[in-house]
């Protein structure tokens, strides 16, 4: 959340949900109604609040729940961004503005906020090896691979996470790993992408999180984001 000092305005943000299945209580209590009642109180003082929020359609997780439910991506995406905007309003949380990031306005903004950090040269361009699904012909987000987990053995660790021991992981980290669109074994292909190097600015994030907010974060969030730090970026 940002405040401009001088006119009292506040923007206020929660964690947009994905369109692949409806709200439940637990999004409800550990996200909306926090940041509801935040906003609900400043409004109270007379400030000038912005309660902005919107529909994600962008996560790997839609294109699993398409494939599950044999329809395409936007038609699930459509049917859980009512099902999640009507469940928002029903449950009285005041967003000034519930979007989705389909929106042209949305496009414009990313699209601009990643042409800045491209003409700075904030990005560098590698070619890597990800896992490539043969039979289904295309590439294999962290989500569509399941294999064993390096480092406790759990036989169904994602690509990016472990839920047996938590442990963040690589695809390419998974012993016997399994496409879960086909359930073959994946090869590896050659592909090139972007990539921002965090490790430029290690030293402000340091100070930045470390220091100057310590206090402001929930303790598993600062533990969380120290351990990435003190593991190097």
């Amino acid at each position: 959340m940002s405040k401009d000092a001088s006119s009292s305005r506040y923007t206020i943000t929660a964690a947009l949900p994905y369109t692949n299945g409806p709200i439940h209580i637990g999004h409800l209590a550990g996200v909306y109604v926090p940041a509801d009642i935040y906003a609900r109180y400043l409004r109270l003082q007379g400030h000038d609040v912005a309660f902005i929020c919107g529909s994600d359609e962008h996560g790997v997780a839609i294109p699993m729940k398409a494939k599950k439910e044999g329809v395409t991506p936007k038609q699930v995406i459509d049917k859980y961004h009512t099902i999640i905007k009507q469940s928002f309003a029903d449950f009285g949380i005041t967003f000034d503005n519930y979007s989705r990031t389909s929106a042209q306005v949305h496009h414009k903004t990313a699209s601009d906020f990643f042409k800045k950090l491209y003409d700075q040269g904030d990005f560098i361009e590698e070619t890597t090896e990800q896992l490539f699904d043969e039979k289904a012909q295309q590439f294999l987000a962290d989500r569509f691979v399941v294999g064993t987990c390096p480092k406790c053995g759990y036989e169904e660790a994602y690509g990016d996470q472990c839920e047996n021991c938590g442990s963040s992981l690589n695809a390419t980290d998974l012993i016997k790993p399994k496409s879960t669109i086909t359930r073959t074994v994946p090869t590896l292909k050659r592909t090139k992408h972007w990539f921002l190097p965090l490790d430029r600015y290690e030293s402000f994030l340091k100070k930045w999180i470390l220091d100057s907010h310590k206090t402001d974060w929930k303790p598993n969030v600062y533990g969380q984001c120290k351990s990435w730090l003190d593991d190097g970026l």
